[in-house]
């Protein structure tokens, strides 16, 4: 089944913004793309070859953001135990699924959550 090209570009919207990161670098775990600051995953992006529901995975602290995300249509407590740590799955395809903006919000607060102090320092002075 061919991926919406909305869900796509969103995809790839969130996949610059994160990179563009202070320390941020895609890795292939698992065959599916993350991004990473100081070795730790901060988003994951799944992958985009139609085998798997399109989405973004990002862990959310505020929660006002967290219950934001979990509104999202689809939207679950990501597997794997990773849920109660906050993680949260949110899925692109979905009509409804929130924009890009929205989405980079999310990672950015992921991001925040993850990164060592000194980076989110060098985020907040750029």
């Amino acid at each position: 089944m061919a991926v919406p090209r909305n869900a796509l570009k969103k995809r790839e919207k969130v996949r610059e913004f994160a990179l563009g990161l202070p320390g941020a670098v895609e890795e292939f775990p698992w065959g599916e793309s993350v991004v990473k600051v100081n070795k730790k995953v901060f988003v994951f992006l799944g992958v985009e070859d139609g085998s798997y529901p399109l989405g973004v995975t990002v862990k959310l602290r505020d929660e006002t953001a967290h219950a934001h995300a979990l509104s999202s249509p689809g939207a679950e407590p990501a597997g794997y135990g990773l849920g109660k740590a906050g993680w949260v799955s949110i899925p692109l395809e979905r009509t409804g699924a929130p924009a890009a903006e929205v989405l980079c919000d999310w990672v950015e607060e992921s991001y925040r959550v993850i990164a060592p102090k000194r980076l989110i320092a060098v985020l907040d002075g750029a």
